[in-house]
Parts: C-alpha cells; sequence; structure tokens
C-alpha cells in the first residue's frame, strides 16, 4: 500500500477524517471548513486517499431538503491504521529533529 506525501493540507484532511465518527461523520465542505482548506485543495486529497485505499465515501441516503446530498468520507481500516502510524511518525520525526537543534539529546 502506497503512503501519501504527507503535506500540511493532507495532514489536515487525515486529521479531521480521523476525529469522524459514525455519530458525525465527513463530508467535503465539512472537511474544507474543520481543516481550513478549499475545496480545489481538499477533494484532490480525497481522490488521492480513495485511490490508495485508505478512504471511501458513500452518498446520503436520508432525507436532505433544500440542498444536494452530501457525500460522506471515511478512512477504511487499514486507512486508520496507516494515518495514525504514518502520522505518529511524522510527529517524532518532527520532535526529534526540533530537540537535535536546540542542543537537546536525541
Amino acid at each position: 500500500m502506497t503512503t501519501p506525501r504527507l503535506t500540511k493540507p493532507t495532514i489536515a484532511v487525515l486529521e479531521v477524517l480521523l476525529a469522524a465518527t459514525a455519530e458525525a461523520p465527513a463530508w467535503g465542505l465539512f472537511i474544507c471548513a474543520e481543516a481550513d482548506l478549499g475545496s480545489g485543495t481538499v477533494y484532490p486529497i480525497l481522490d488521492r486517499l480513495q485511490t490508495i485505499g485508505w478512504a471511501t465515501c458513500r452518498d446520503e441516503t436520508g432525507p436532505h431538503p433544500g440542498r444536494p446530498a452530501r457525500r460522506y468520507w471515511e478512512l477504511t481500516g487499514t486507512g486508520r491504521a496507516q494515518a495514525r502510524a504514518a502520522l505518529t511518525a511524522r510527529r517524532a520525526r518532527r520532535f526529534g529533529l526540533r530537540r537535535a537543534l536546540t542542543g537537546g539529546v536525541s
């Protein structure tokens, strides 16, 4: 399985998806708002995550008067595990680098 490039926008989208639950699912514009990113950035990231098998989407089936149906996005089981591992490893590398730059023991 491929790991996406962990740019700041990708990390922001992954964090929103990791925080989503079955009771509070994430949809496109919600992800844009929570990640503070535009749709032109978020939707390509979601498409890449879906292509590598980290995310799936489904259309809203319940009533949605006055607006189009939402498309809910969620991480797959593998995607959730891989995203957590990748974000943890990235934080550890950044923390180690920060400590090395400030003279701490790494």
